[in-house]
């Protein structure tokens, strides 16, 4: 079994990490002063903490309460390019082969970045590394449909020159995906690929809807776990098994929002055992104060789940990527070609 000290090696696939819940402590820092944002906490060590206690809080609210920082610090296209590249360098150096980093442009406009400046300055900094990626543009579920049809369109004018997917992101309880289907359906007759939140903080009827709605890939989706253990409700999972569906699963980032009591006891487990195929993730490296190896390791070391069947999950999520396949291959094959040390 692979220790904790040593997962950096292991090659990663990112599918689910949020640009605005990722920067580095130091770069947020900077940010901040850089556009007289009064930060919660006076230096970088004291900011870490406060990101720390809010991921532990047991609160949902108190977790996202980082989002309206990180929004704020980044709203200019310089910031934007900046933490688009540091993500995608960070990722590289922590093992990652492909990535896939999302966002939703269109919360810079209030700051007067428009939607098309924003997704311009994110991939620039995406081109900037040396690690095959793509953009995720999201839409705001709890806004109005009009508001997720602007970024459908947006994320489709973009198609062509690294968006690579559409996704509805924020607050899932009581904003169904089907309420989109509009925005849903200007994305698939535009031909980019949708990937939507679904059965984290509702139930796992909604990964089945999610996927009835184009989606072929769906963020968390754990509570598709609790038709496992209902006879009545099991034909849940054998629709996901059919439809071909892949989640991405974000332990850490489960148990600080609430939809899991620990690693150990997160349902990512029994989804593996089940067959569903599954990738892991961190989703907010910031907010959760985690990443991709600390990730690995905590599955590792927490749940029955090994270094074959981490690297297994690895492969998945190569084969279910929304990059050319040229880059799904490559990644494939770094996978296929890692031996421990």
């Amino acid at each position: 079994m692979t220790s904790p000290t040593d997962t950096r090696a292991l090659p990663k696939v990112l599918l689910h990490e949020h640009l605005d819940g990722g920067l580095r402590v130091a770069t947020l820092l900077d940010l901040l002063r850089q556009r007289g944002i009064a930060s919660p906490a006076p230096d970088e060590a004291a900011l870490a903490a406060w990101f720390d206690a809010n991921a532990h809080a047991g609160s949902l609210l108190k977790y996202l309460e980082g989002f309206a920082l990180t929004v704020a610090a980044m709203a200019t296209p310089a910031a934007l390019e900046r933490v688009a590249f540091e993500a995608a360098e960070d990722a590289r150096l922590d093992g990652a082969v492909l990535a896939e980093f999302r966002i939703a442009p269109l919360l810079f406009e209030p700051f007067g970045v428009s939607g098309e400046a924003a997704v311009e300055a994110l991939l620039a900094g995406l081109a900037r590394s040396r690690l095959p990626s793509g953009l995720i543009v999201c839409g705001m579920r709890h806004e109005p449909p009009a508001a997720t049809e602007r970024a459908a369109r947006l994320a489709v004018a973009y198609r062509d020159r690294g968006v690579v997917a559409y996704d509805l992101a924020g607050a899932e309880f009581g904003f169904p995906p089907s309420s989109h289907a509009a925005a849903l359906k200007i994305v698939r007759d535009g031909g980019l690929a949708i990937t939507l939140h679904a059965g984290e903080a509702d139930a796992a009827e909604r990964v089945v809807e999610a996927g009835r709605l184009g989606a072929a890939r769906i963020g968390h989706g754990v509570r598709l776990a609790d038709a496992l253990q209902d006879p009545a409700r099991r034909h849940l999972v054998d629709t996901v098994l059919e439809m071909g569906l892949h989640l991405e699963v974000c332990p850490t980032s489960n148990v600080h929002t609430g939809a899991a009591a620990s690693v150990a006891l997160h349902p990512i487990v029994d989804l593996w055992q089940a067959g569903v195929s599954l990738s892991y993730h961190t989703d907010n490296r910031l907010m959760s104060c985690i990443t991709a190896s600390q990730e690995a390791a905590a599955l590792l070391a927490h749940t029955p789940l090994t270094e074959t069947d981490l690297l297994a999950m690895a492969t998945q999520a190569a084969r279910h990527s929304f990059l050319p396949e040229s880059d799904r291959l490559a990644a494939q094959a770094a996978i296929e070609a890692y031996r421990p040390a």
